[in-house]
């Protein structure tokens, strides 16, 4: 597994990076050898925030965690990622390693592991979509007090794109790459 570090506002002592590594590592049976890690550090609010990122088989898995310890900010994140890939582990053992569900005894926990849950659309929307800027889609994503909102780009020659509300209060842009 191949490990990134970033700081934001703060600087810490390469035994955080080591620690949080280590921690990583224990998600590598899960992975091929190819999965990357991105693991950034900040301080916000006078709480140690660690994000974890890690990308493997072509799919994303990330988990932020903010605790008064950086330590264990890592550790929560860590196990965050974990329960994630338990959650969904018969959805995703056709793309992760072969042999990383086999079940091996683990002594600490004999909690029996949660139904998964089936994805399932409740509802189906349609609409034509007109091709806009991105300030009318933020605009319309606010009137229409949603968090996100699709739309054809005016500006990428009426190629899709989505909007989206941000947890800073900033918006993002999602675009098709043709």
């Amino acid at each position: 597994m191949k490990f990134q570090f970033t700081e934001k506002k703060v600087s810490l002592p390469e035994s955080v990076h080591a620690y949080a590594e280590k921690k990583v590592m224990k998600l590598e049976r899960f992975f091929r050898d190819d999965a990357e890690a991105l693991v950034t550090f900040s301080v916000e609010k006078e709480r140690n925030k660690a994000e974890i990122t890690v990308h493997a088989a072509g799919t994303y898995f990330r988990a932020s965690e903010a605790t008064s310890d950086m330590y264990a900010s890592i550790d929560a994140a860590v196990a965050t990622i974990e329960r994630q890939i338990r959650k969904n582990k018969t959805r995703l053992a056709r793309r992760l390693r072969q042999d990383a569900f086999v079940r091996q005894p683990d002594v600490t926990s004999f909690a029996p592991e949660p139904e998964e849950n089936t994805f399932e659309i409740v509802r189906t929307k349609r609409f034509p979509m007109k091709p806009m800027t991105h300030e009318e889609a933020i605009l319309q994503m606010e009137l229409l007090e949603h968090s996100f909102f699709a739309f054809k780009d005016e500006e990428n020659d009426g190629a899709f794109a989505v909007v989206y509300k941000r947890n800073d209060g900033g918006y993002g842009l999602i675009e098709d790459v043709q």
